[in-house]
């Protein structure tokens, strides 16, 4: 039997990737790291001893073969962040959902085919928070023999920019101390360019992220959020951007001084090297929406540095232009610029689906549940924080993953009642019209037959706090159909509805006391969960599960799981 898996997975392989393209190999050891950032040493869990871990490379075409090697103490997964995974739904990586983690002393190997998509894309550990230090870039170029990118002018160079947090404390302590206490976590201690934290923190001056260019240069910026909890602020002073892409997707050219972007988010922005020759610093800055909540008010930045032939162009002595940023509480400059990007279309690009089979009106926010024996430390008089869409606080299994439950059709792992619209309706955003912040806890999926397109209302609410959450769907892109505050009303919003050009991402910054509305072709058999990707959010259960039911043809089915693949 075994023998025959395999074999099934490997013509699944090279059905998906002889005839269009390379192999692209990577080994990950996962393992402990010592490394000194804020004047203290630290152990953390890194990739092959490497913060942030390697960049993945690869064309239109090519298949990723990932071989994790589990050398650390912690459990591990590893999740291709934006990558579909097209009925390779076991490589998708989040622990539990498509797969039991890799245990310590194990290994997995990871292999997909890269279909459709072109641009920045990253990978992250996908348990507890050890994505604080487990990630890396993951970049996607057009498909060998195509022309280069659909916009001008032509980059003269790349610069893959890694924007993270840093924390003193052991990150998984930090997780379990929060999860023990039912409260939040303790805020980061700084924020990083490229695993630096720049020369504004102390003991950093040596860690300062620099980026030479050359006068009238143009410069193309992939730029990830990979912050744990934190949405970004980006500028680079006396320069501009013109927005190319998001999330691996075209854009209309959009011009802006100002970048913003949550985490799970990728930007690609083109940058002219026009200004004075000298030196001038690239920041970032948090964007906090709700202003109750404790965060590092703390600038990271880096240095770009003009180079030149001359002897004269020695800048050692400058000090570097910092740009004016925004105030982190800056609603205005984060709305604009979230809907004001519209997608770029093209003759191959797909068109927006008109013909809605699902609709469903996800209503989510905070709330709370009662403590757990194992909350030793939760006021039970109070409750413990949670986190739930439409009144479901997302309970991950424990016996096996949604996907094998699935695959082997096993009964009492997980339900298919997800609702589709809340139980009660209320004043979403109106803090004082809620009258029940407790939820309940349930392993729920919402089941969709396959290529039936799925419209979802995204709406925010003010129940304990009002955030600016980014939601993250796995497996999928999204048009993001039209985007605005308060609560939604059904028929003033279609009318905004962009059904031309919208925007199309796997990440959605939905605004904080205010609502979204995205569409998307169920085309992708497995079990794909949607999640807020500020990680303090997803263990108290801001998530829920597609289960895409497989297609009518042998092409469209999900093959076995591979012959490593993890057991809890």
């Amino acid at each position: 039997m075994a023998k025959f898996v395999a074999l099934a997975f490997l013509f699944v392989l090279f059905r998906f990737s002889a005839a269009d393209g390379a192999i692209v190999e990577h080994t990950f050891h996962v393992q402990n790291m010592t490394i000194t950032r804020l004047c203290e040493t630290r152990v953390i869990t890194s990739i092959n001893g490497h913060l942030p871990g390697p960049k993945i490379e690869a064309h239109q075409g090519d298949t990723i073969v990932v071989h994790v090697i589990n050398q650390s103490p912690y459990n591990i997964s590893i999740h291709w962040h934006g990558m579909f995974q097209r009925l390779t739904p076991w490589a998708d990586g989040p622990s539990m959902v498509t797969q039991c983690p890799i245990q310590p002393g194990n290994r997995y190997t990871y292999r997909y085919n890269v279909t459709e998509q072109v641009g920045t894309l990253w990978w992250h550990a996908h348990v507890s928070f050890l994505r604080a230090t487990a990630y890396g870039a993951l970049i996607v170029r057009p498909r060998h023999g195509v022309k280069g990118y659909p916009y001008e002018p032509k980059p003269h160079k790349e610069e893959t920019i890694l924007l993270g947090e840093w924390w003193n404390a052991n990150v998984v302590d930090v997780e379990d101390e929060a999860l023990n206490s039912g409260g939040a976590p303790n805020a980061s201690d700084a924020y990083t360019i490229n695993g630096k934290p720049g020369d504004l923190y102390n003991c950093s001056e040596d860690q300062t992220y620099r980026m030479k260019v050359e006068s009238g240069k143009a410069y193309l910026l992939r730029i990830i959020n990979a912050a744990l909890n934190t949405e970004f602020f980006f500028k680079v002073a006396s320069h501009n951007f013109t927005v190319v892409a998001v999330d691996a997707g075209y854009t209309e050219p959009y011009e802006t001084d100002i970048i913003v972007i949550a985490p799970g988010q990728t930007v690609d922005a083109l940058m002219i090297a026009d200004a004075d020759p000298g030196l001038y610093y690239l920041a970032a800055a948090p964007y906090e929406s709700d202003n109750a909540l404790p965060f590092t008010n703390i600038t990271t930045r880096g240095i770009v540095e003009y180079i030149s032939n001359s002897s004269a162009s020695n800048y050692n002595e400058l000090t570097p232009i910092m740009p004016v940023m925004p105030v982190s509480f800056d609603f205005d400059t984060t709305y604009r610029f979230y809907t004001n990007i519209t997608g770029l279309v093209r003759s191959n690009s797909p068109a927006v689906p008109l013909d809605v089979d699902e609709h469903m009106f996800l209503v989510y926010g905070f709330g709370l549940t009662a403590c757990s024996p194992s909350q030793t430390k939760c006021n039970a008089t109070i409750g413990s924080i949670a986190a739930s869409m439409n009144n479901v606080s997302f309970l991950f299994p424990t016996k096996m993953s949604l996907l094998d439950a699935f695959h082997r059709n096993e009964p009492d792992v997980y339900t298919e009642d997800f609702p589709d619209k809340p139980s009660t309706m209320f004043d979403f955003t109106n803090v004082t019209a809620v009258t029940n912040m407790f939820t309940t806890k349930g392993t729920k999926v919402k089941k969709l037959k396959y290529n039936s397109t799925v419209e979802v209302v995204l709406q925010n609410t003010a129940v304990i706090g009002s955030e600016n959450h980014p939601l993250h769907l796995h497996g999928f892109n999204f048009f993001v159909l039209a985007q605005g505050l308060g609560n939604f009303n059904e028929s003033s919003a279609e009318k905004s509805y962009n059904l031309v050009n919208p925007q199309v991402r796997n990440t959605i910054a939905v605004p904080a006391g205010g609502w979204a509305v995205i569409r998307f072709v169920a085309n992708n058999p497995g079990v794909w969960i949607m999640h807020c990707h500020l990680d303090v959010h997803l263990p108290i259960g801001l998530a829920m599960a597609f289960k895409v039911e497989n297609g009518p043809t042998p092409d469209d089915v999900i093959p076995p799981p591979p012959e490593d693949y993890p057991k809890c």
